[in-house]
């Protein structure tokens, strides 16, 4: 499917508008969440006015963080696809952000798009800021999310991997996946969700350590 991960054509005049259009200030909007570092942000859902907030966070990506989550290299976001990663229904697309509640920047997003093909499934998609990689916020942001799709009726998930990222594989045989089919580059993935307790998916989501991009597109 992949769908999370193809880059929707055209190019976008107002990218840099974006970047620049709101100064950082603290944020407040949100649920606090104390990570394992101790450090401490805000989770709330994605809205269609958080272009500007998704924008700016794409441009703090690293160039390997940006080809792992887009399969590929990627340099801007068009307004197309800003408002497709915004403009969501919280239940067939559902997506979460983290904010750094100091200067009220994006510091992780992750989502989940339902197959329209089969509403029981949804392909998911993490992408943690570089600078805050290995403190358990895509971890958390992962549980949170199966959360959502458990209650929008959604009872596993797939992953396209990159074959360059050699994390994740691992990280997904543990957890029970199941490889589902392979192409140039990439591997597809298939994750079944559990309900949620302490020895399930979202107990294992928060007991490995997350990396700047969790290997779903």
């Amino acid at each position: 499917m992949a769908r999370l991960s193809r880059a929707v054509t055209g190019g976008n005049p107002m990218f840099n508008r974006y970047v620049h259009a709101t100064p950082p200030r603290p944020a407040t909007e949100g649920t606090p969440t104390t990570l394992r570092d101790g450090s401490t942000v805000l989770i709330r859902q994605v809205s269609g006015t958080d272009a500007p907030l998704l924008a700016d966070g794409f441009v703090r990506l690293s160039a390997r963080s940006r080809q792992l989550r887009f399969l590929g290299p990627k340099k801007m976001l068009s307004a197309a696809e800003l408002r497709y990663l915004t403009e969501v229904d919280h239940h067939d697309h559902e997506a979460l952000g983290a904010l750094s509640p100091a200067d009220g920047r994006g510091v992780g997003i992750a989502r989940y798009i339902r197959d329209t093909g089969d509403p029981e499934a949804a392909e998911i998609a993490v992408t943690i800021a570089d600078d805050w990689q290995g403190r358990g916020l895509g971890t958390e942001l992962l549980a949170r999310l199966s959360d959502r799709a458990r209650q929008a009726g959604i009872s596993r998930f797939t992953a396209t991997v990159s074959v360059d990222n050699v994390a994740m594989p691992r990280l997904l045989w543990k957890m029970g996946a199941e490889m589902t089919g392979r192409s140039r580059g990439t591997v597809d993935y298939e994750v079944a969700l559990e309900p949620a307790d302490e020895y399930g998916l979202d107990g294992w989501f928060r007991s490995v350590d997350d990396g700047a991009v969790l290997a779903w597109p």
